[in-house]
């Protein structure tokens, strides 16, 4: 080997930085191509406003839920990061090793898209709910500042940007899980309005909201968590340490999720209309949809149960590895179905 060749380490670390840079960008378009067409056929896509009416227009409206996905994948990202760096990747008396250190910068990007994805998700939500263009914004800072959505979407800002930080010096695993629970609040703030806040009040309206959060907990950890296998930790333990949480994620997912269909969509007092509006609204097809995409997901993690992961323990890594990509690209769709069913009447 000639002495201005690359070292077989180094290539391989280069080649596995390219095909997680191609992955990740595959995820997003699936997500946002899944978006845009739930959004369209279930009747959430931006509408233009009525004639004579300036309204905040349709590229700005329809920035709105392409910034959400794009912040709901940081977030992702960010959780599946920090939970490489702190379960999964070994530590040395409190220290994080090597990997770990590289999953925390990892996550400190992730979270830097984060906050500044929920910037411009800030302004452009402020625009379009007022009605008014981009330009005439700054005329309605304190009308925009009286937003429930604006107002959580500010914290998030705040939140995600001290995370950065944070987590471009974290060095310890202290630090990291004082991350993670930064994330955890993060992730909190905007799912206490919109989705979450229905119109029923007292029991319910708490009920549809704590299902919620545990809802995109539960999601972040397995989406971001098998990312973070598949980019740092593919060795036979940490797969079946993440095995193990998976299950535990599938089932509260599978749970809050019914039940948080059931409260949106039920048509009686005692909120059991799910079945019937599956067919009767977009709303419902969008909940059967991800129904769908969720059952696809179980069936996935299973076969890896039964299949690829004694193959792993064979020293065979290629079908998990193969596997895996399958399964995130179909949770980015899933994650498209989630932000286009938090925007559909």
């Amino acid at each position: 080997m000639s002495a201005g060749s690359p070292s077989p380490v180094s290539a391989g670390q280069g080649s596995g930085r390219r095909s997680s840079w191609v992955l990740a960008v595959g995820m997003v378009a699936v997500g946002i191509v899944v978006m845009v067409i739930a959004l369209a056929a279930a009747g959430g896509a931006p509408q233009r406003p009525p004639e004579g009416l300036i309204g905040a227009g349709m590229p700005l409206s329809w920035s709105v839920p392409v910034l959400r996905f794009i912040a709901d994948a940081a977030a992702i990202a960010t959780g599946g990061a920090l939970l490489a760096g702190v379960l999964l990747l070994p530590a040395t008396d409190g220290k994080l090793g090597p990997q770990a250190l590289r999953a925390c910068q990892d996550a400190a990007v992730a979270a830097g898209v984060w906050a500044v994805a929920s910037v411009g998700g800030l302004i452009t939500s402020a625009a379009v709910i007022l009605g008014i263009p981009l330009s005439h914004l700054a005329d309605h800072a304190s009308a925009a500042g009286e937003l429930d959505q604006v107002r959580a979407l500010a914290v998030t800002v705040v939140l995600t940007a001290i995370l950065a930080v944070i987590l471009s010096g974290c060095r310890t695993t202290r630090g990291a899980r004082f991350a993670v629970v930064l994330t955890a609040a993060a992730l909190t703030g905007p799912l206490l309005t919109g989705h979450g806040a229905i119109e029923r009040t007292g029991f319910w309206s708490v009920l549809a909201t704590s299902s919620l959060v545990v809802h995109v907990f539960a999601a972040t950890a397995w989406i971001g968590g098998l990312g973070a296998v598949l980019h740092y930790a593919r060795g036979r333990h940490a797969v079946e340490q993440f095995s193990r949480l998976a299950l535990v994620c599938a089932i509260a997912m599978g749970v809050t999720g019914l039940l948080t269909g059931e409260i949106h969509l039920g048509d009686r007092e005692d909120g059991w209309g799910l079945i019937t509006q599956w067919v009767t609204s977009g709303y419902g097809a969008l909940v059967f949809a991800k129904t769908v995409a969720f059952a696809v997901l179980v069936t996935v993690g299973w076969w890896h149960r039964r299949t690829t992961l004694p193959d792993l323990a064979a020293g065979d890594p290629a079908a998990f590895r193969r596997l895996a990509v399958v399964e995130l690209l179909i949770m980015a769709a899933t994650v498209g179905l989630a932000v286009a069913l938090s925007r559909t009447p």
